[in-house]
């Protein structure tokens, strides 16, 4: 029997295009050989998609994209193919992929878009499928599912592209409602982009023009004060939560460069927390991760209290896997190693 053969993309036209090139790496180190033979197609900052077949250690820092043998290539819809159209000149020819892992963050990574391709193609992915994706991407229906199964979030409120021309009366209006400080995030954006923190109404009407920068659509959350600790969720019918991580943020608040260049942010495992505590974000990641109906693998992130009051952040539905990523070190800890995870990704997408 031959090898499966997993297609993992990588890139992506968003702004976390280069935290997807470190990730993409680890994730293609870490597949095994022995059972799997991996078919690299990057995707530029411009949307371009390229099957790949240089070096893996040109990926992080970009590089692959100067490769010579590069060629054009293109995830096809019709199943019949089952796999990518890679055109060279006037030559088109397919390979076939058995399953693919999207290392993709972001917009059109992570928000469904790419899920749906991957739907048509007929081809299993890793990760959580189109609706999911979209409903996790997007804050204001986060906010939504979660508020009504009953999930603590943050207090917040929306404000859109079409309040721009009222924007001053608007913030006024939620900043009398949630009081400062607030806090200031694109909907649709991951890993902090174009997040800020507010403590006046200029700040708030700043951030929130710097946040349609990024989105067509701001929320404004209520600041809260507390431990920021995350779990790893993974699995399908029956998904397990790991062990509760906390975030020691160097500055104000765990924003990007924290999270993925810096290095300087303490990361404690387990997290300096209850029993009792640790038992209630356990079980409130795996509700979360049913309630907005993921699959695979998700990272939810979490505020608790001075006291212990549990409060949801977010959910990220493909998680950072860069050296100093939360949900690898999470399952790590649970003593699911780099190898045996990425194994156990590809295998629940396999039976799906």
């Amino acid at each position: 029997m031959g090898k499966i053969k997993v297609a993992v993309i990588f890139g992506g036209a968003s702004n976390e295009h280069e935290v997807s090139l470190v990730s993409a790496t680890h994730v293609i180190n870490s597949i095994p050989r022995d059972k799997y033979e991996v078919v690299c197609i990057g995707i530029t900052k411009k949307g371009r998609w390229l099957f790949y077949p240089g070096s893996v250690e040109d990926i992080a820092s970009g590089a692959w994209e100067q490769c010579p043998d590069c060629i054009s290539a293109v995830l096809s819809p019709d199943p019949i193919h089952h796999g990518f159209l890679k055109v060279e000149g006037d030559n088109v020819s397919v390979q076939k992929v058995d399953v693919i892992f999207p290392v993709l963050h972001g917009k059109n990574g992570e928000d469904g878009t790419i899920q749906g391709i991957f739907a048509m193609s007929g081809i299993p992915y890793v990760g959580c499928d189109t609706l999911s994706s979209a409903a996790c991407m997007d804050k204001e229906f986060t906010h939504t599912v979660l508020d009504y199964n009953g999930i603590s979030t943050a207090p917040w409120r929306a404000i859109k592209c079409n309040d721009a021309a009222s924007l001053e009366k608007r913030c006024e209006e939620i900043a009398a409602e949630l009081g400062y400080p607030l806090f200031v995030k694109p909907a649709n954006c991951g890993s902090s982009v174009g997040v800020n923190k507010a403590r006046n109404l200029e700040e708030l009407c700043s951030a929130v023009k710097f946040a349609f920068a990024h989105d067509k659509k701001a929320i404004v959350e209520k600041c809260i004060v507390g431990r920021e600790l995350e779990c790893a969720v993974f699995g399908d019918d029956s998904p397990f939560a790991s062990q509760v991580g906390e975030i020691e943020p160097a500055d104000d608040f765990y924003d990007y460069e924290a999270k993925y260049r810096s290095g300087t942010t303490n990361l404690y495992i387990p997290a300096r927390i209850s029993e009792k505590a640790s038992l209630e974000i356990r079980e409130t990641a795996v509700r979360a991760f049913k309630a907005l109906g993921c699959t695979g693998l998700s990272r939810v992130d979490f505020f608790l209290t001075k006291d212990e009051k549990v409060i949801l952040n977010e959910i990220n539905t493909l998680p950072g896997f860069t050296p100093i990523s939360m949900y690898p070190k999470l399952m790590n800890e649970m003593g699911i190693g780099s190898e045996e995870l990425t194994d156990r990704l590809l295998a629940l997408a396999l039976g799906k």
